[in-house]
C-alpha cells in the first residue's frame, strides 16, 4: 500500500509541475490583454432599453427559458407545474402543459419548433411534441442519476442534458437512448451551450471549470479555470471562437477557445451577488447577465465596463435570452414574470 501510495504522490507532483509549465507556456504568449487592445475604442453609449411585454400567466417562481429559432416564440419552465409556450409579439400562451413533476429546472425550444423540453428534480428530460394540441410526451429520456439542471436540442432527433451527477449526455431522441455520455467535472455540471456550428458544446459546473467537448469524439477538449466559486451559466460567443460565463463568485468572464485563457472579467465593486444566466447581443460586444440582486446588468464585452443596468424584476432574475434575430431580451424571474426588452 505505502508503495502506491508514494506513486500516486510523484505523478501528483508531476502533474503540478506539468501545469506549472504550461501556465508558464500560456503566460509568456499572452502579450497583450483585451482590455488594453479595447482602449482606443470608441466608448459604448449607455444602454437603455425598455420592458415592451410581460409575459403573465406563471404562479410560482420561474426557472427557465429558452427563445424558438422563429424570432418569436419561447419556452418558459416554472415551479408551479407548468411549461409555458408563449407568442412574445401577443403575450398569448400557445401551450400550457402541467408537467409531472414540478421541480422543474430547465426547458429548450427545438430548431423546428416542433418540440420542447424540460427537466428538474425528477432526473429525466421529458420531450414534448408541439404539433399535437394538447401537446403531448414524445419521450422521456432517463438515465442521469442527478437533477437535470440543463437541455439543449441538436436538431429534432439529438438533444444534451446536463446533470448534478458530473455527467453530459447526448441523446438520440427517437429511440430514447443515450447515445454518449461526457464525463470529467468533478462537481454538478450547472449549464451548457452548443457552439454554433453545432460539433461542440461547454459545460460549467460546480468545480468552478469550464470545459468545451467535442460531441464527434465524446471527448473534452478544453478545460477553462479562473472561476473562484460554482459556474452557473455558459454561454457561447456568436462567432463560436469564445463563450462567456457567470458565477456565484460574482463574476462574468470571458475565455477564447483559439487563446486557450481568460480573456475579460465583468465584475463591479457594488455588485457581490451571484450570477444566474449570460447571454450575448447578436454582434457578441454586449453581455446581459442575470444577478441574484434582482437586476440585469450590460456589459461591454471588449472595455469589461458595465453600460446599463435592466430593473424591473421584484425577484432574482433566474433566467434570460436573446432572441435569434437579436432584436429582443427576454429576462425570467422568481417574481413569476417574464419581460421582453428592446
Amino acid at each position: 500500500m505505502g508503495d502506491i501510495a508514494e506513486r500516486i504522490a510523484a505523478a501528483r507532483k508531476e502533474t503540478d509541475a506539468l501545469k506549472e509549465r504550461i501556465k508558464a507556456k500560456r503566460d509568456a504568449l499572452a502579450d497583450t490583454t483585451l482590455k488594453s487592445v479595447a482602449s482606443d475604442l470608441e466608448p459604448l453609449p449607455r444602454i437603455v432599453m425598455k420592458v415592451r411585454k410581460i409575459l403573465k400567466g406563471h404562479l410560482a417562481k420561474i426557472y427557465a427559458m429558452h427563445w424558438s429559432l422563429d424570432k418569436r416564440h419561447l419556452v418558459s419552465a416554472s415551479q408551479d407545474g407548468k411549461l409555458i409556450v408563449w407568442d412574445s409579439y401577443t403575450t398569448n400562451k400557445i401551450h400550457a402543459i402541467p408537467l409531472r413533476s414540478s421541480w422543474v429546472m430547465t426547458c429548450a425550444y427545438a430548431p423546428s419548433g416542433s418540440f420542447a423540453a424540460c427537466g428538474g428534480l425528477d432526473n429525466i428530460c421529458t420531450v414534448y411534441n408541439l404539433g399535437s394540441n394538447p401537446a403531448k410526451i414524445a419521450r422521456e429520456l432517463s438515465a442521469h442519476m442527478g437533477y437535470l439542471s440543463c437541455c439543449r436540442f441538436i436538431s429534432d432527433r439529438q438533444i444534451l442534458t446536463s446533470s448534478g451527477d458530473m455527467s453530459c449526455m447526448l441523446w438520440d431522441i427517437e429511440t430514447g437512448m443515450k447515445t454518449l455520455e461526457f464525463t470529467d467535472h468533478t462537481g454538478d455540471v450547472m449549464s451548457l451551450s452548443l457552439s454554433p456550428d453545432k460539433n461542440m458544446f461547454v459545460s460549467g459546473a460546480c468545480d468552478a471549470t469550464a470545459k468545451v467537448w467535442d460531441i464527434r469524439t465524446g471527448r473534452c477538449v478544453q478545460t477553462f479555470t479562473g472561476h473562484e466559486s460554482d459556474i452557473n451559466a455558459v454561454q457561447f460567443f456568436p462567432s463560436g471562437d469564445a463563450f462567456g460565463t457567470g458565477s456565484d463568485d460574482a463574476s462574468s468572464r470571458l475565455f477564447d477557445l483559439r487563446a486557450d485563457r481568460e480573456l475579460n472579467q465583468y465584475t463591479h465593486d457594488n455588485i457581490l451577488c451571484g450570477i444566474t444566466s449570460v447571454a450575448f447581443s447578436i454582434s457578441g460586444r454586449l453581455l446581459f447577465a442575470g444577478y441574484d440582486d434582482f437586476n440585469c446588468n450590460v456589459w461591454d464585452t471588449l472595455k469589461a465596463e458595465r453600460v446599463g443596468v435592466l430593473a424591473a424584476h421584484e425577484n432574482r432574475v433566474s433566467c434570460l435570452g436573446v432572441s435569434s434575430d437579436g432584436m429582443a431580451l427576454t429576462t425570467g424571474s422568481w417574481d413569476s414574470m417574464l419581460k421582453v426588452w428592446a
